[in-house]
């Protein structure tokens, strides 16, 4: 049985077996707030301290949305200097699961739109159920524009004009959209859509973690480098790889024609 590290208003998070599952319950469409965001920080931070984690999975408790993004009473009712702090945390917020050793996974089990994709942008990878909704930025319908990473990490994500052509036109669009384009990884069958993220979540933590850890950062903080410096940053990341307890198991469960006993060091 999962083992429960953490319960807020907004959220819970469960560890076992190296997995860390970051379960969204703010309201009926997880339209979220400053609070939010400061237990989500807290939870990210718990998170890449913990060493036993390997994996983290963040999916929503509400039946039909991941998250809507930010709760628009709550964006009116406040003034413009506050909003743009507002943004300014969860900017800094989601940038930490980035530089996270641990890979992160967004369960797309419902709608996701606005700040809800913004954070699944923020995730390493996103798996989607086939009825989860649709999924986009309409943040210009506001007057405004995606501002907690969506111009941004959408255009790494699915190439400039096609960020440009999401973001100003609002578009969402379905999960079957969603996966032509590459904005989610893969789309499985509703009902299946937990189960299978977690079997991919327990693969991962079963595997090489020391290796796949540095796999991550070396693509994340790589892809912002000029290539030649990217280069030696991975050269630096497999030097730690090749003095590895798991690179040396790794080369002689190959020989010895056996599965390897991974150690995570």
């Amino acid at each position: 049985m999962s083992q429960v590290e953490l319960s807020t208003n907004t959220l819970t998070v469960k560890k076992e077996n190296g997995i860390a599952e970051i379960h969204l319950h703010v309201n009926k469409t997880n339209a979220y707030d400053l609070e939010f965001y400061k237990e989500l920080n807290a939870a990210i931070d718990d998170i890449r301290f913990d060493q036993d984690i390997k994996v983290a999975v963040l999916m929503s408790d509400m039946p039909k949305f991941f998250s809507a993004g930010a709760n628009i009473n709550f964006l009116k009712a406040a003034e413009p200097r506050f909003k743009t702090q507002f943004c300014l945390f969860c900017n800094e917020t989601l940038d930490k699961i980035a530089r996270s050793p641990q890979v992160w996974i967004a369960c797309l089990e419902g709608h996701t739109v606005g700040g809800g994709l913004e954070m699944a942008l923020a995730c390493d990878l996103r798996f989607m159920g086939d009825q989860a909704g649709r999924i986009g930025l309409p943040e210009v319908s506001l007057g405004v524009l995606a501002g907690t990473g969506g111009t941004q990490r959408l255009a790494r994500q699915v190439g400039h004009s096609k960020a440009l052509d999401l973001n100003i036109t609002g578009e969402t669009l379905t999960p079957q959209e969603a996966l032509q384009i590459k904005l989610v990884d893969r789309v499985y069958p509703q009902e299946e859509t937990r189960e299978k993220t977690l079997a991919y979540a327990r693969k991962i933590a079963e595997s090489a973690t020391y290796a796949i850890s540095n796999i991550k950062l070396s693509i994340m903080n790589g892809k912002e480098m000029p290539l030649n410096a990217a280069i030696r940053y991975e050269g630096e990341l497999q030097n730690l790889l090749f003095r590895s307890q798991d690179a040396k198991e790794g080369l002689s469960a190959f020989i010895e024609k056996r599965p390897p006993q991974w150690t995570g060091q």
